[in-house]
């Protein structure tokens, strides 16, 4: 199984990216997608994550009304369009899939797979 992130990038503070992660995955649309992050000398933390069944959506308190994900079933694809960006979004985002799951899991011990991230910055 693999996950490839991409996407990343250097952007000017208030600027857009939109990340995205193609997974090998053989029932991809059985699975919830998440995406984490981890910025320097900091923990991994979520960002946000899109449930199989019905595509709830969970976001961290920092990101809602800037960051929205989604997903394409038929290309085996989950995005994350980050607008109105902030220095402190700077960090390594990782995407992760779980088999079955809720759009609500934020706890990263929930996920079985993962990418290899991919580098976003953010300039003041």
């Amino acid at each position: 199984v693999q996950l490839q992130a991409s996407g990343g990038g250097l952007v000017q503070a208030g600027g857009s990216l939109r990340l995205s992660c193609a997974a090998s995955l053989r029932t991809f649309s059985a699975y919830t997608l998440a995406w984490f992050r981890q910025a320097p000398e900091k923990g991994r933390e979520f960002v946000a994550a899109i449930g199989w069944r019905v595509g709830t959506t969970t976001y961290r308190d920092s990101v809602q009304g800037r960051f929205t994900i989604s997903r394409d079933n038929a290309k085996n694809t989950v995005y994350l369009q980050m607008n109105s960006l902030k220095p402190e979004d700077t960090a390594v985002y990782y995407c992760a899939a779980d088999r079955g799951g809720s759009g609500r899991d934020w706890r990263d011990i929930l996920y079985e797979y993962w990418g290899q991230g991919t580098l976003v910055t953010v300039s003041s």
